[in-house]
């Protein structure tokens, strides 16, 4: 797996150039016309990590590939990106058009009551994409040309405009999905479960064949949370439906998933880093839950 994206990475691969040498500023935050991106000149956009945030306001028809999973889109789309989950871009039309803006989390820090991480748009495992109809596509359109229109100018504090302009695209998806508000657990067992699952998710992406995948079974995650493993079974159980086995065993076969399409790492390296000494255990655990061995999986 490749390492995470660096900004003057993106500089250089999208543009050539590294613009913030000459405005430190944008090293924090910046925003563009997606079309500015689109030159012949450009890299093709690898599946990675970055090391900031991205928020993109894109339209025509266009696929996101994040994680084990892809989405495709078609019309006006706010889509949220953080650092810890790998992603890459697919156009399927010739009509892309849209602005997306970049920033590291020091930008808006003590801004928020959680970290940017913690809301619902950038949580891993959450929802990214946001489909907007023509008012909110102008609405949000109208956001991003304030940006870029104080990114232009001399204005002494326009940065400190843009953070608020970055935050109103923020609360503007919060509002459009109340459902993702963060949720308040009505007990004890519910409260269990979500540390649970926070604590199964952390350990992904494995971003190197040395660095393994450590809490592999209900034991682990007993000890680690300091209750009994049958405890935890219960709560885990009667509040999915799943076994905490089930859990870990499914986001296990997703990282291989993402492993054998996205990184150029061996079948004996990818086991091994998800915790398989031998990788014909990692075969075994793998057609167990896919249908299919890892060598055919990685050829579909």
């Amino acid at each position: 797996m490749q390492k995470p994206e660096s900004l003057e990475e993106f500089y250089q691969h999208n543009f050539q150039e590294n613009p913030y040498t000459v405005q430190p500023a944008m090293g924090q935050v910046n925003v563009f016309r997606m079309e500015d991106a689109l030159t012949p000149n450009a890299s093709p956009v690898q599946y990675s990590r970055r090391d900031f945030y991205k928020i993109t306001l894109v339209r025509g028809r266009n696929a996101y590939h994040y994680a084990d999973k892809s989405i495709e889109i078609n019309g006006p789309t706010l889509v949220f990106f953080n650092p810890q989950v790998p992603y890459t871009w697919e156009p399927l039309s010739n009509d892309t058009t849209g602005f997306f803006c970049i920033f590291r989390e020091s930008f808006f820090s003590g801004r928020f009551n959680t970290g940017l991480i913690d809301l619902p748009l950038f949580k891993p495992g959450g929802k990214p994409a946001y489909a907007l109809d023509a008012a909110q596509d102008r609405e949000v359109s109208g956001l991003y040309e304030k940006m870029l229109a104080e990114i232009d100018s001399d204005y002494a504090l326009k940065y400190d405009l843009i953070r608020n302009y970055v935050s109103e695209l923020i609360h503007y998806a919060l509002k459009l999905r109340p459902s993702d508000a963060p949720h308040q657990h009505p007990d004890a067992r519910s409260r269990l479960t979500a540390v649970f699952l926070e604590l199964l998710e952390r350990q992904f992406p494995i971003e190197s064949p040395t660095r393994r995948f450590v809490l592999r079974s209900a034991n682990d995650f007993a000890r680690q949370l300091s209750v009994h493993v049958n405890h935890l079974n219960r709560c885990v159980r009667d509040t999915t439906g799943k076994t905490t086995t089930d859990h870990i065993a499914n986001r296990l076969a997703s990282e291989a998933k993402a492993l054998l399409r996205h990184s150029d790492w061996n079948i004996a390296e990818i086991g091994y880093s998800l915790g398989f000494d031998e990788p014909a255990h990692f075969t075994y655990f793998f057609k167990k839950r896919t249908g299919l061995p890892p060598s055919a999986f990685r050829h579909v």
